[in-house]
C-alpha cells in the first residue's frame, strides 16, 4: 500500500502534477460555488471555449499559453460585459456569440499547422504531466489573485448570487460586479487548462460545488467542502491515472463525478437512498402522524367499541 502511494512521488513531474491539481481543485472549488449558486454553468463552459484563440496564438508565437489565455480571458470577459449592455441582447446571447466565434477562430488558426491534431488534443484534454515549475508559480499567483478577490468581495458577491433585486436596492453596481466575476471565472478556467483541458474544465468548476451543495446549506461550509472535494478528487484521480494508465484529466473528472453520485444517493439529509430508507423506518413526521392511518383507527374502534372518537362532555353528563 505504501509503495502504491509513494511510487508516483518519486518522479519530479508527478510532484508538479500533484501540486498543480491541488491548486486547481481549490481555486475551481471556491469559484465554482458561486457559479453553481448563480446558475452560470453554461457561462463557465462558454468562457473555456471562448479563450481558446489566446491559447493558440500564444502557442504559434512560441510563448507561454497561460499568458495568452489570461489575455484572451480578460478580453472575452470585457466583450461579454459590453455586448450584454445592449437592451436588445441578453447576457446569454453575448456568451453564445463569443463562445462560438472564439472557439472557431482558435480551430481555424491551429488547423493551419501540420501538427495540429496532436497539439489540439493536448489543448482540449490537458497535459498535467507537462506542468513546469514556472507554470506552478504562475498558477499560484493567479489563484491567489482569484481567491483574494473573492474573499474581499464575498459579501457583495453573495448578496448578488441570492437576490439581485435586494443587491440593487443596496446600491450595488450589478454590472460592475458581474464583470468582475466574469474575469475571476475566466482566470480560474485559465489555471485549469493545463491540468484537465479545455473540454473538462467545466467539471472541475461545477461538480465539486454541486456535491458540496448536497451536503450543506451554509455558504462557508459549502465553499470549504467544494475546495476539499476538488483537491481530493484531483489527488485520487492522479493516483488512478498513474497506476491504471488512463488520461489524467479524464481520471480526475471521473473521480469527482463518482463522488457526486455517491453523495446524491447517500447524503444524510437529501440522499435519494437515505430519504427512502428514512421513510421506510418511519421517522417521526408531524404532518403525516397528525392523522391516524385507517387501519389503526379501525383497530382502535374494535378495541373500544366506539367509532374511534371520544364522547363529548354532553354525552358523558347524560
Amino acid at each position: 500500500m505504501n509503495e502504491w502511494l509513494l511510487d508516483p512521488l518519486r518522479h519530479t513531474f508527478m510532484q508538479h502534477a500533484f501540486l498543480a491539481i491541488v491548486l486547481v481543485g481549490v481555486i475551481c472549488g471556491v469559484t465554482g460555488t458561486f457559479v453553481t449558486l448563480r446558475g452560470l454553468a453554461f457561462m463557465g463552459d462558454a468562457l473555456a471555449h471562448a479563450i481558446f484563440p489566446g491559447i493558440v496564438i500564444a502557442y504559434l508565437l512560441g510563448g507561454n499559453f497561460l499568458i495568452g489565455a489570461l489575455i484572451a480571458a480578460i478580453v472575452v470577459s470585457l466583450g461579454i460585459g459590453l455586448i450584454s449592455q445592449s437592451s436588445r441582447l441578453s447576457g446569454d446571447t453575448a456568451i453564445g456569440v463569443l463562445f462560438a466565434g472564439g472557439f472557431a477562430l482558435g480551430i481555424a488558426l491551429i488547423s493551419a499547422q501540420r501538427t495540429y491534431v496532436k497539439d489540439l488534443t493536448s489543448f482540449l484534454l490537458g497535459s498535467i504531466l507537462g506542468v513546469t515549475r514556472g507554470d506552478l508559480y504562475l498558477s499560484a499567483a493567479v489563484g491567489a489573485l482569484v481567491l483574494g478577490t473573492l474573499a474581499y468581495f464575498r459579501r457583495e458577491l453573495t448578496i448578488i448570487a441570492f437576490d439581485r433585486t435586494f443587491a440593487q436596492s443596496l446600491g450595488l453596481n450589478l454590472w460592475a460586479f458581474d464583470l468582475l466575476f466574469l474575469v475571476l471565472l475566466s482566470l480560474a478556467i485559465v489555471v485549469s487548462l493545463q491540468t484537465v483541458g479545455n473540454i473538462l474544465v467545466l467539471a472541475m468548476l461545477v461538480t465539486p460545488a454541486a456535491t458540496a451543495r448536497l451536503l450543506t446549506d451554509r455558504l462557508r461550509v459549502m465553499v470549504a467542502l467544494s475546495a476539499l472535494i476538488g483537491a481530493g478528487s484531483g489527488v485520487i484521480g492522479l493516483y488512478l491515472s498513474y497506476h491504471l494508465g488512463i488520461a489524467s484529466g479524464a481520471s480526475v473528472v471521473l473521480v469527482a463525478t463518482a463522488l457526486f453520485l455517491l453523495v446524491f444517493l447517500l447524503a444524510p439529509q437529501s440522499g435519494l437512498i437515505t430519504v427512502a430508507v428514512a421513510r421506510r423506518l418511519h421517522f417521526p413526521h408531524p404532518e403525516r402522524d397528525a392523522f391516524p392511518e385507517p387501519e389503526a383507527e379501525s383497530a382502535e374502534a374494535d378495541r373500544t367499541g366506539t367509532l374511534g372518537h371520544q364522547p363529548s362532555p354532553a354525552t358523558r353528563r347524560q
